[in-house]
């Protein structure tokens, strides 16, 4: 528990000394301790009952704790700026892998901040493509933890609609006043330029899906970060690739040319290409695997540079990758992309696991500080499981995989809450509770 006494302790320095910063400075340990303890989802009347009955803080009265899962006063930049600090070697092979995309998460209550109907690319044959739901863009770490990757949340903006913004709607303003609109590509580069400046002289690579991969994310980035801000996406097939520009023969009039020949469509490409495939070995979702791809450098004129593309070849399909980091190999080019799906994973954690998508708040600024209690506790949990000494067993078994799971940290921090120590952690001690039943149950969640 002292691990988790040392991440939270800096980050409790960042609220005032006074009677009342102290007493916030206790909770604020405590929320994100009862967020990651796997005892009941992270609804704002949940919390408050683990504090009063997990963690025997009887003092703790309702209306003074919701004022407090609304404060504007808590000091979350600061906080995250801090938390980003203490991950021990966020880089992978020199260049920091950032994950970015976008998730929808659906409510309920018509007055709810930020809700509006949305498009969900993903809905299935039995649900609504456009869900009245909250959507935000995220950016998380890609890092290995313990021979496994993960997908370390950093930072996140919520999306507002133009429409809503339009329509002046109620559940869209802030504090009373009503936001600028900003797309999500336009959030997308404000958040890795937050990032670029924290891990200064640092290359970034950005590992997204498509619909990010483009040059309404490329070319404002590069021009803001400079020459260190890379993007790792996948090619849509219909795309027109065009070969590396000939190099200009001595005394040959006329400025050199930007683009070679049109070699066809990215299917045309990848149906020439395939002779040329050889087998590469890749750390791929878990596991070391055997994969068909060729690699070749063209131009891009969606980027108006040159990239570096792999075709990955399956038995009756192919899909095709491409970085703007020419020193990228095949296999790290698989395994970086291959790891993205860790954000995917990561926003299950975020709505399901911790429970933001369960929460009922509806105050613009309960909400935003609701998601992040939500963020920073998967965030920390991962920073927990990083500096462990051991890789952490895995309870339940399966078929293919050995690596430990997200719930696997929860429960060994869970445990961590159980020990006699455990009232050392915050500044303010607390006593935990001495309940049988309630005991019983942790141990049974732990």
């Amino acid at each position: 528990m002292f691990i988790m006494r040392d991440i939270l302790q800096p980050l409790q320095q960042d609220f005032s000394n006074t009677p009342l910063g102290r007493v916030r400075r206790n909770w604020f340990a405590h929320v994100i301790l009862a967020c990651i303890i796997p005892f009941t989802n992270s609804m704002s009347s949940n919390l408050l009952r683990s504090l009063n009955h997990l963690f025997g803080m009887k003092e703790v009265k309702r209306r003074a704790f919701y004022v407090f899962m609304a404060s504007r006063k808590l000091p979350w930049s600061t906080m995250w700026t801090k938390l980003w600090g203490m991950i021990p070697e966020p880089e992978t092979d020199g260049r920091l892998l950032l994950a970015l995309d976008d998730c929808t998460n659906p409510k309920v209550g018509k007055k709810i901040f930020a809700c509006s109907h949305i498009f969900d690319h993903a809905a299935k044959a039995n649900q609504s493509k456009y869900p009245w739901a909250q959507c935000f863009t995220a950016i998380g770490l890609l890092k290995k933890v313990k021979g496994r990757w993960t997908c370390i949340p950093l930072i996140h903006r919520f999306y507002l609609p133009k429409k809503a913004l339009d329509a002046a709607c109620e559940n869209m303003k802030v504090n009373g006043k009503m936001p600028m609109f900003r797309n999500k590509l336009e959030q997308a580069v404000d958040m890795l330029v937050t990032l670029s400046e924290h891990f200064s002289g640092t290359s970034i690579l950005a590992v997204c899906d498509s619909w990010f991969g483009n040059n309404g994310l490329f070319a404002p980035a590069r021009k803001l970060i400079g020459t260190k801000f890379h993007i790792l996406s996948r090619l849509r097939s219909n795309i027109i690739l065009y070969a590396m520009p000939a190099i200009k023969a001595p005394g040959q009039l006329g400025r050199s040319r930007k683009y070679g020949d049109r070699m066809g469509t990215t299917t045309d490409v990848a149906a020439a290409m395939k002779e040329k495939a050889n087998i590469c070995s890749v750390f791929l979702y878990g596991k070391k695997r055997e994969v068909l791809a060729a690699s070749t450098v063209i131009m891009l004129k969606t980027l108006r540079c040159p990239v570096r593309v792999v075709f990955v070849y399956r038995r009756t399909q192919w899909i095709a990758l491409f970085t703007t980091d020419l020193s990228l190999s095949i296999t790290q080019m698989i395994e970086f992309y291959g790891a993205r799906c860790k954000i995917e994973s990561g926003f299950k954690e975020i709505k399901r696991d911790i429970g933001a998508g369960n929460s009922q708040t509806r105050n613009a600024q309960a909400v935003m500080n609701h998601l992040n209690f939500c963020m920073m506790a998967v965030t920390v949990t991962w920073i927990y499981a990083i500096k462990l000494e051991n890789a952490i067993d895995r309870r339940h078994m399966v078929r293919g995989r050995n690596s430990f799971a997200f719930s696997d940290v929860r429960h060994a921090i869970a445990k961590a809450a159980l020990d006699d120590s455990f009232d050392r952690l915050c500044t303010i001690k607390s006593k935990p509770a001495q309940n049988i039943p309630v005991a019983a149950l942790l141990r049974m969640v732990a």
